[in-house]
């Protein structure tokens, strides 16, 4: 079947920003990210930047929308002009942003990347729910080269990296771990370069429409 909505999740150092793009651009389809940052903060009616850093730091910045300000949590995590005390409670924070993702899916044509949509939209038959990994060693080098940093910085990165994510997945969905099942496509791209993870994530999304045989 073709897929109105293909889910990117990953883990940092998989090279799943590159792959998505590929796949929204092969597909015709929107990709969808910091957009719904953005959406959400203005539902919120907040500045887009805490939402995003709800999102990038999750495990520590959780502190900052339950209202427990930037003294609890220590002055590297305060984003200067932003009234902590308005910020909205988690619960209004988990809906906004399972409301935009469940928005940009009804309306389809959509690559939808981190968020956790995969697990937002599992009930969906029309999405496609696809994670990007690699080893631990891999994506340890891969960042370490992004951020020109060095590997036991680059380590000590990626294990903060995994553990936000984690927690983030059990606040918003309840869910104590990832399993394989909760994904239809999981590749690793040790080996594989963004447009190998792209072309597999096309071909299992269904192709372009176009490119589709009429059924007669």
């Amino acid at each position: 079947m073709r897929h109105k909505v293909v889910c990117i999740s990953s883990h940092d150092g998989s090279g799943a920003q590159e792959a998505a793009q590929m796949v929204a651009s092969e597909l015709a389809f929107r990709l969808i990210d910091e957009d719904i940052v953005a959406r959400a903060a203005v539902e919120a009616g907040v500045d887009k930047e805490v939402v995003a850093d709800v999102e990038r730091r999750k495990s520590a910045l959780m502190r900052i929308i339950e209202g427990f300000g930037p003294v609890a949590l220590g002055a590297e995590y305060a984003v200067p002009g932003v009234d902590y005390v308005a910020q909205p409670p988690s619960d209004a924070l988990i809906g906004m942003i399972r409301s935009v993702i469940e928005d940009s899916a009804a309306k389809g044509s959509a690559v939808i990347v981190a968020h956790a949509a995969s697990l937002a939209l599992a009930e969906r038959e029309d999405v496609l729910r696809v994670l990007l990994t690699a080893p631990l060693s891999t994506r340890e080098r891969r960042v370490a080269a992004a951020l020109g940093v060095g590997e036991k910085e680059a380590a000590k990165i990626v294990k903060r990296s995994d553990a936000a994510r984690a927690d983030y997945v059990k606040r918003f969905y309840g869910i104590p771990a990832e399993l394989p099942t909760h994904y239809d496509l999981i590749i690793s791209t040790e080996k594989l370069l963004p447009e190998d993870a792209a072309g597999l994530i096309v071909q299992a999304a269904g192709g372009r429409a176009e490119t589709q045989t009429p059924v007669s």
